[in-house]
């Protein structure tokens, strides 16, 4: 009985081992996007959601958008390798925020992504870097910046100097990082409303993609996607009737 035992606790435990394989998304293979709904019940607005990010900006509407402030003092604390990407993380506590509707809203992390996964009339960017924010009800809003292949950005080499190499690892940020370097000077938006990007792909997330891009020289993005190993963008989703302002 004992032998019979040994085999029902190695099946049981090779069930519980698959399914969390499956449940593992990526950007490659079996957990690649088209299969993210699929791999677990919590992903399930992946595939049936109606207001997925990210979007192609194509046909706008204009509107009287009040202008995008940001108060970025602080920078961030921890730079983290998730092995999805390259994730700068702030301290609970920070003063780093935008106001937006009459709101606060704090600044909880910012990414990247290369290429870009917002699109402009079909066109990709180099790299995408999205700036996470949440207000005290915990509603969302994702500041987005579009990065064109040029000139070096400066303030990227700070972060890129101790990017962590191995994935779950974590490195501390030296204070000198100036965040509104990271930004254009330019911070005319559209507008529009989606969903976080990754997994579980929860909606209700309101997205400022900045239409002035910055530079990062190849050398930069070359360090991104060779740590990545590689890209991690999401493809386009579709507007289903969502209209995108400016």
């Amino acid at each position: 009985m004992k032998h019979v035992y040994g085999k029902a606790a190695l099946l049981a435990l090779s069930m519980v081992s698959a399914s969390a394989i499956a449940s593992h998304w990526s950007y490659q293979g079996e957990g690649a996007p088209e299969h993210w709904g699929e791999l677990d019940e919590a992903y399930k607005t992946c595939k049936s959601g109606m207001n997925q990010s990210p979007i192609n900006i194509d046909s706008t509407a204009k509107a009287h958008l009040s202008p995008l402030e940001t108060h970025y003092i602080d920078g961030p604390v921890t730079l983290t390798n998730n092995g999805h990407t390259i994730q700068a993380v702030e301290k609970a506590d920070t003063r780093d925020s935008i106001t937006l509707d009459n709101q606060t809203w704090a600044l909880q992390q910012f990414h990247f992504h290369a290429p870009s996964e917002n699109t402009v009339h079909g066109k990709s960017y180099a790299m995408e870097m999205h700036l996470v924010h949440k207000n005290e009800k915990g509603e969302l809003v994702v500041v987005a910046v579009m990065f064109d292949k040029g000139a070096a950005n400066a303030e990227l080499d700070k972060l890129w100097g101790v990017m962590p190499g191995q994935v779950d690892q974590n490195v501390s940020i030296k204070p000198n990082l100036d965040m509104n370097q990271l930004l254009p000077k330019d911070k005319t938006y559209w507008r529009f409303s989606g969903s976080l990007t990754t997994p579980p792909c929860s909606e209700g997330v309101t997205w400022i993609v900045l239409k002035h891009p910055l530079t990062v020289s190849a050398e930069q993005l070359g360090k991104f996607t060779h740590t990545m190993h590689h890209d991690n963008n999401r493809p386009v989703q579709p507007l289903h009737g969502r209209v995108i302002v400016e």
